[in-house]
C-alpha cells in the first residue's frame, strides 16, 4: 500500500501536469458533441445533479439541456461555508444563481433540496477503471460516500486528452461509473 504522504505528493504532481494537458484541449463544439455520446439508459426523469463549470472544465452545460428536454431535473451544488458540505438544490431553467461560500454560481440557498440518481462531476484526469483525479479537496468522493449506498451513478465529464493509464487512489476516492468525452462515453471498468 502507498503511503499516504507519498500518495498526496504523487497526486499534486499529477494535477499541475493534468491542469497542463487540459490546457491543451480544444472546447469547441466539446460540449455538444459529449452530449451526443450521453448513454440513453441514463436518460429521462428524475434528479441530475450537475455543476458550474469553472477554470477549464468541461463544460457540462449543453449537456444539461439536454437532459432537461429527457424530463430530467437539475441540481448544482451549493456549499454554505467553506468546511461545509455540499447540498444539491434543484436549478430551475433559467433560474437565478449566486455565488456560494467559495465565490462557485448556485442556486439560493433557499431552492429546494434534491437528491440525485446521477451525479455529473469535474476532474482534472480519468483512467477507464473509474479513477478520478479531482482538484484535491475531496468534496466529490464524500458526497458519492454518503449518495453511492442510496444507489447514485457517477458520471465524470472530460476531454478525452485528460485520460491517463492510472490514476493513483487511496481508500477514500471513490471511483466513477461512468466518464464521457467528447469522442465517447465510457462504461468504467467495463
Amino acid at each position: 500500500m502507498t503511503d499516504p504522504a507519498d500518495l498526496a505528493s504523487l497526486k499534486a504532481s499529477l494535477r499541475l501536469e493534468a491542469r497542463r494537458t487540459r490546457q491543451t484541449a480544444d472546447p469547441q463544439g466539446a460540449g455538444e458533441a459529449a452530449a451526443a455520446h450521453f448513454p440513453a439508459a441514463l436518460a429521462g426523469p428524475g434528479v441530475v445533479a450537475a455543476y458550474w463549470p469553472l477554470g477549464g472544465e468541461f463544460d457540462p452545460l449543453p449537456l444539461i439541456d439536454r437532459l432537461r428536454a429527457s424530463g430530467g431535473e437539475i441540481a448544482l451544488p451549493r456549499i454554505a461555508d467553506r468546511s461545509g458540505q455540499p447540498r444539491f438544490l434543484l436549478w430551475p431553467p433559467r433560474g437565478d444563481l449566486s455565488p456560494d461560500a467559495f465565490g462557485v454560481p448556485a442556486p439560493p440557498a433557499d431552492a429546494p433540496e434534491a437528491r440525485p440518481r446521477l451525479i455529473l462531476t469535474p476532474l482534472l484526469a480519468f483512467d477507464r477503471a473509474g479513477g478520478r483525479l479531482g482538484q484535491g479537496g475531496g468534496h466529490y468522493d464524500r458526497i458519492l460516500a454518503r449518495l453511492r449506498p442510496q444507489g447514485v451513478v457517477a458520471m465524470g465529464l472530460a476531454y478525452a486528452v485528460q485520460e491517463i493509464e492510472a490514476v493513483p487512489r487511496g481508500p477514500q476516492d471513490m471511483r466513477l461509473d461512468w466518464v464521457l468525452t467528447e469522442r465517447e462515453a465510457i462504461r468504467c471498468g467495463a
